[in-house]
């Protein structure tokens, strides 16, 4: 079914309003953007914007529903997430990653301050890592079902442990990207988790 121009030019205005957002929040923080200041980069009215987005909320809900919607469809394009081939899966998703500092950025702030109750991201962050940690956890716990990961592997330490290391990685090649390679390191410490148990 064909759209029209007006659902086109709406679709394309919605989608240069989020990616505004990305870039501003990521730099100023949730706190720090105005629905101004984010109307002014895409170039609408902000009663423009605000018909596309509500509130400054409901746009930081679709960029962080895009960014995991996105995220999510990348991680099951590499394959069953089933023991070690789910850190690869992460592994690779570190490395795209690597080439989209402003969302790194967003994600870092966002979770950063949204770990207070009363910020608007508090529920998204908290969903967020719930997902990684039952990602994770179910793949860790398939890997020690066929064997590939050793039984005794205490899979709460192995989950909390990389989410860790995500997170700190990220922060870290945002100060130093020149000195920090978030792939390379990520990638050395699954080869060290293989070692140990594998």
């Amino acid at each position: 079914m064909a759209r029209s121009r007006g659902e086109l030019s709406g679709e394309a205005s919605r989608a240069k309003a989020v990616q505004a957002a990305v870039e501003l929040f990521a730099t100023s923080g949730y706190q720090g953007t105005s629905i101004a200041r984010v109307a002014e980069k895409t170039g609408l009215s902000q009663s423009g914007l605000l018909h596309h987005f509500p509130s400054k909320t409901a746009l930081l809900s679709a960029v962080l529903a895009e960014r995991d919607a996105e995220d999510s469809k990348f991680v099951a394009g590499q394959g069953e997430p089933v023991g070690w081939s789910a850190f690869d899966a992460l592994t690779a998703l570190v490395a795209r990653n690597a080439a989209r500092p402003q969302l790194v950025g967003l994600f870092v702030r966002v979770t950063a301050e949204g770990t207070e109750p009363g910020h608007p991201a508090h529920e998204w962050v908290r969903e967020h890592y719930a997902g990684i940690e039952r990602f994770l956890t179910e793949a860790v716990r398939a890997g020690q079902e066929s064997g590939e990961i050793r039984a005794d592997a205490p899979v709460g330490t192995l989950v909390h442990t990389t989410i860790a290391v995500l997170d700190g990685l990220q922060q870290q090649w945002l100060l130093d990207p020149e000195r920090i390679s978030m792939t390379d390191e990520f990638r050395a410490y699954v080869d060290l988790l293989r070692a140990r148990w594998g």
